[in-house]
C-alpha cells in the first residue's frame, strides 16, 4: 500500500494538470508543448522521490514552478507538486528547508518576471495574500501531522516501557518470593539433625520449586489469553508457604472477592513482596496482615517483628511495589513500624483509572 501511494500521488498530480491543459480553450495544450509539458513531467515525477530526498524534491518542484508561470505557459495547477513537497518537508521536521522553499517561490516569481519582462509587478497584492495562504497551508498541515505522529510514537513507547516494567515486576515478585522460601527451607534442612525434619524441609523445597515454575509460566503467559489470574484468592496458599518456613502469619480481615483484576493482582503482589522481604531480611517470627475496605478503597497493612528500618538502598521489590500502586492511583508507605519491626501500608482504589 505505501508503494502504491508513492506512485499514485505523482500520477494524480500529472493527470490533473494534463486535464487542465487539454480541456483549456484555444488549444492550450499546444501552447504548452514541448517545454511546458516537460516541466509538468519533471514536477510530478520528482514526487516519486519525496520521501527519500524531500529537500531536493522541494527545490525541483519550486524550480519547475518558477520556470513555468513567469514564461507564460497556460495556467494549470503545476504548483500542486511544490505544495505536496512542502508538506512532506515540513512533516519530516525540516523547518528551515520549508521556510526557504516558501521564500524561494514567493520571491522568485516576481524576480523571474523582472528578468524576463523587466517588470516585477506580475503579482498583485490580493494575489500575494492568496498565495501566502496557499503556501502556509501545507506547512501548518505538515507540522500538525508531525506532532500527531510524535505523540502517537511516544504513546507506543510508553506502553512498551510500562509492559516491560510490569513483566519485570511480576518476574521479580515470583522468583524472589519462591527462592526466599527455598533458601529458608534449605537452611533449616542443613541445621536439622533428625532425618525426618530434614526430609520435611526438602519436601517444602520441592513444593516451593514447583510453585516457582507454575508462577513463572503464569508470568510468561501474559501474552496468551488463557493465562491464569493472580488474585487475593490465592492468599491462603501464600500464607501456608510462609508458615511452613517457620514464620507465624496472622491474617485479620476478609479479602474482597469482586475487585477489579488489576487491583486484585496488585494487592496480592504487595502482600507477597512484603512476606518475601520478611523471609530475606527481617528475621521476624511473627507477621500480622490486615486487609479491609474503607471509603471505597482497599487498605493493606503488613507488620512484622523483625529488625525493621528502611534499607539503605531499597531494591527492586519496594520500587516495583510503589510502581504498581502509583499506576492504579493508590498510595504506599514502607518503613519502621510504630512498635519496631517493619511496616508496609498501601491503599488501592476500587475503581481502576482509565
Amino acid at each position: 500500500m505505501p508503494g502504491r501511494r508513492l506512485v499514485l500521488v505523482p500520477l494524480v498530480v500529472f493527470g490533473v494538470n494534463a486535464v487542465f491543459l487539454l480541456a483549456g480553450p484555444g488549444g492550450e495544450h499546444r501552447q504548452a508543448w514541448p517545454w511546458g509539458w516537460a516541466l509538468q513531467v519533471v514536477s510530478a515525477g520528482a514526487l516519486l522521490l519525496r520521501h527519500r530526498w524531500p529537500g531536493a524534491v522541494l527545490v525541483v518542484t519550486a524550480g519547475a514552478a518558477l520556470l513555468y508561470y513567469p514564461f507564460g505557459f497556460p495556467d494549470s495547477p503545476l504548483g500542486a507538486g511544490f505544495v505536496i513537497a512542502l508538506f512532506t518537508v515540513t512533516r519530516a521536521g525540516r523547518r528551515l528547508a520549508a521556510a526557504g522553499g516558501v521564500l524561494l517561490l514567493f520571491a522568485g516569481v516576481p524576480l523571474m518576471a523582472w528578468l524576463i519582462y523587466g517588470d516585477a509587478r506580475l503579482i498583485q497584492p490580493a494575489e500575494a495574500v492568496g498565495q501566502v495562504a496557499i503556501l502556509l497551508g501545507p506547512v501548518v498541515a505538515g507540522e500538525s501531522v508531525r506532532a500527531w505522529r510524535e505523540r502517537a510514537e511516544a504513546a507506543v513507547r510508553e506502553r512498551e516501557t510500562q509492559e516491560r516494567l510490569r513483566i519485570a515486576r511480576e518476574l521479580h515478585d515470583v522468583l524472589a518470593h519462591q527462592i526466599s522460601l527455598i533458601s529458608v527451607q534449605a537452611g533449616a534442612a542443613l541445621h536439622r539433625r533428625d532425618p525426618d525434619g530434614a526430609f520435611e524441609a526438602l519436601e517444602h523445597i520441592r513444593a516451593a520449586s514447583k510453585q516457582a515454575l507454575r508462577e513463572f509460566r503464569t508470568v510468561l503467559g501474559v501474552l496468551r489469553d488463557d493465562a491464569p489470574r493472580v488474585s487475593l484468592a490465592r492468599l491462603p496458599e501464600l500464607l501456608a508457604e510462609v508458615r511452613a518456613a517457620g514464620v507465624d502469619v496472622r491474617l485479620t480481615g476478609e479479602p474482597p472477592r469482586d475487585l477489579p483484576a488489576a487491583v486484585d493482582a496488585a494487592a496480592f503482589r504487595i502482600v507477597q513482596e512484603s512476606l518475601s522481604n520478611v523471609l530475606r531480611h527481617a528475621g521476624a517470627r511473627t507477621v500480622r496482615i490486615d486487609i479491609h475496605e474503607a471509603g471505597g478503597r482497599l487498605a493493606l497493612r503488613v507488620d512484622d517483628d523483625g529488625a525493621g528500618g528502611v534499607p539503605a538502598a531499597p531494591g527492586n521489590g519496594l520500587r516495583g511495589m510503589r510502581e504498581r500502586v502509583e499506576t492504579l492511583g493508590g498510595t504506599v508507605e514502607a518503613g519502621r513500624g510504630p512498635e519496631g519491626g517493619f511496616r508496609v501500608r498501601a491503599e488501592l482504589p476500587r475503581a481502576v483509572p482509565a
